[in-house]
């Protein structure tokens, strides 16, 4: 399984069954041609044109799209979606733009992950400290921060540097694409956190 990051929750998420896109909408950064399988949108906004005959899912619920199970929540019925995929065996859980601590049950219909996509940039969407309460919540084995300032955007976001304060870290090695051979190779222990570089047009 290969993750590039877009900017701000734009992924491409490619694995052997299917590749995935989150949210690919236009907010400033120019964004690649993409090519997917399945789109999820955890919010509204104008998006990208997509390569293929994308699946596109925008509201919660549970579904099977090219062998990728897939679970969508909104919390107390907001407008952000949350998408959890287990694609390749791995269970990713992409919080969109979560701005709040979420509640047991909403916990629950996550359930366990092994990949949290968790936005940390501030207003609009979780700050360091909250996210880092979100994210001791989910307990992931791996996390890749998103909507922080890294690219050209049209929402007020802040850096990850509170984010990391939170985490006790100064810095992350920054990636061009994160990659796992499959589930096996997955951390086991301490949890991993991987800061991936955005790749733009």
């Amino acid at each position: 399984m290969d993750i590039i990051w877009h900017g701000h929750s734009c992924f491409t998420i490619k694995g052997k069954d299917a590749t995935i896109v989150t949210d690919p909408f236009e907010l400033g950064a120019k964004l690649p041609k993409l090519k997917a399988d399945i789109v999820s949108l955890s919010g509204e906004g104008k998006i990208a044109e997509i390569e293929g005959s994308a699946k596109v899912l925008d509201w919660p619920g549970e579904f099977e799209v090219s062998n990728v199970a897939i679970v969508s929540v909104a919390p107390n019925g907001e407008e952000s979606t949350i998408f959890t995929f287990v694609l390749d065996g791995i269970r990713i859980c992409h919080l969109g733009f979560l701005s709040h601590e979420l509640s047991d049950e909403v916990l629950d219909q996550i359930g366990d992950v092994d990949l949290l996509m968790l936005p940390v940039g501030g207003t609009p969407v979780l700050e360091g400290k909250t996210a880092q309460k979100v994210m001791e919540a989910i307990e992931p084995r791996v996390v890749i921060p998103m909507l922080f300032a890294e690219t050209d955007s049209e929402l007020k976001l802040a850096g990850p540097e509170e984010f990391l304060k939170a985490i006790g870290k100064t810095e992350l090695e920054a990636r061009d694409k994160y990659t796992l051979a499959g589930r096996s190779a997955l951390p086991d222990g301490n949890m991993e956190f991987v800061r991936l570089i955005a790749k733009e047009a």
